[in-house]
């Protein structure tokens, strides 16, 4: 497996202020999920008399694609494909196979947790789909259960990932959330399982999603912690990244078993290298996981505006971001607090958060869309 780094820059990529070029481009289709994550979308929250989009409300495949072909101008070379659960878009392959023809896309990979992908792996790869990850969080059904937010659809998960591999959506990746207490006595037996598979385990740390999942920084292992763990049981050594940006620390295994990664996004925050934007499933563009407020860009395409005046509005946006909201993490979350939260950082959004959100201040262009979990691409 080659370690070549390669660089993302190019001559249409636009930089913004700290020098940092657009490239890739996260597209949630789908705002709804059938789990209820706690870490993501928590079901106090998102119950059942939570107002999701209306389908018309949501960026068509026709939106999308435009959209995409602009991006694609500036640069962008990758697409993720996301939600809420993006495979519970209806006919989401159509989507993959017309993107596929967006000139300067190189890359189409998706996000699910897997329940419906045993169901569609076939068609997202005929129709142009290259790579696929796996949301899940640990292979013990009790924990998988309290981990989904009630949902034991673990037997499902396996068998997407299984159809995923069949079908060649190789290497699947599989994205674990590891919360201490909660499923951190389980990672190596993720890691038992699929060592030696065309499968990559990659290891998140606890992240303030959104400031709603109960966060505290002691729920957090770090990937220092759990990659000594894994050593002491299959001795392994890092390994380089496959591209300048890239989140995932890679580490492989000395027998020969594959690899493992780890993106430690609070205990080593890689902002300094992010090189990615998203596309909300309602159309608004993002600059920043953690941001609160984005740019609508809906209500221009449905008004006719021109794509050289759409494109200057992308642009003007990401000349002027500055996220750095993991590497500025506690101070931030300090100043939240001073400035009148009635709980201590980490036990949920105040009042004076969501004022902020609703009066459209915020950290950065972008709330947070519902049902985002953390990872990479």
């Amino acid at each position: 497996m080659s370690s070549t780094v390669h660089h993302i820059r190019g001559p249409q990529n636009p930089l913004d202020r700290l020098g940092r070029p657009l490239h890739d481009l996260r597209i949630s289709v789908m705002d709804r999920c059938n789990f209820r994550c706690p870490y993501c979308m928590p079901k106090e929250q998102f119950h059942e008399h939570y107002r999701f989009l209306k389908s018309q409300e949501r960026l068509s495949f026709e939106e999308i694609v435009r959209l995409a072909g602009l991006f694609a101008s500036l640069g962008v070379r990758k697409l993720r494909l996301t939600g809420g659960e993006p495979l519970l878009r209806t006919n989401l392959a159509d989507l993959v196979g017309d993107l596929t023809d967006v000139p300067g896309i190189d890359d189409i990979a998706l996000t699910t947790n897997g329940v419906l992908l045993g169901q569609h792996a076939v068609d997202l790869h005929a129709n142009g789909l290259k790579r696929v990850t796996v949301s899940l969080d640990t292979l013990d059904r009790e924990v998988f259960t309290r981990m989904s937010g009630g949902f034991g659809a673990l037997e499902q998960v396996l068998a997407g990932i299984e159809a995923a591999i069949a079908a060649g959506l190789t290497p699947v990746k599989i994205n674990a959330v590891v919360e201490r207490g909660l499923n951190d006595h389980t990672a190596l037996d993720l890691v038992e399982r699929f060592r030696g598979s065309p499968v990559i385990v990659r290891f998140i740390e606890f992240m303030d999603v959104g400031n709603r999942n109960q966060w505290r920084p002691d729920l957090v292992v770090p990937s220092r912690e759990l990659a000594a763990r894994i050593h002491e049981r299959w001795p392994m050594r890092p390994i380089s990244e496959n591209y300048k940006g890239e989140v995932a620390q890679r580490w492989r295994f000395d027998d020969g078993g594959g690899e493992v990664g780890f993106i430690s996004s609070v205990s080593q925050p890689f902002c300094g290298a992010c090189s990615r934007a998203r596309l909300s499933s309602e159309g608004k563009f993002y600059t920043c996981l953690f941001a609160t407020h984005g740019l609508d860009l809906r209500a221009p395409l449905r008004a006719g505006t021109s794509d050289a005046d759409i494109l200057q509005l992308i642009r003007g946006v990401w000349h002027g971001r500055t996220d750095r909201y993991s590497e500025l993490r506690e101070q931030l979350r300090h100043d939240l607090y001073s400035f009148g939260c009635r709980a201590p950082p980490g036990h949920g959004r105040c009042q004076r958060q969501e004022a902020d959100q609703a009066d459209g201040h915020g950290r950065s262009a972008g709330a947070l869309p519902a049902g985002r979990r953390g990872g990479a691409a």
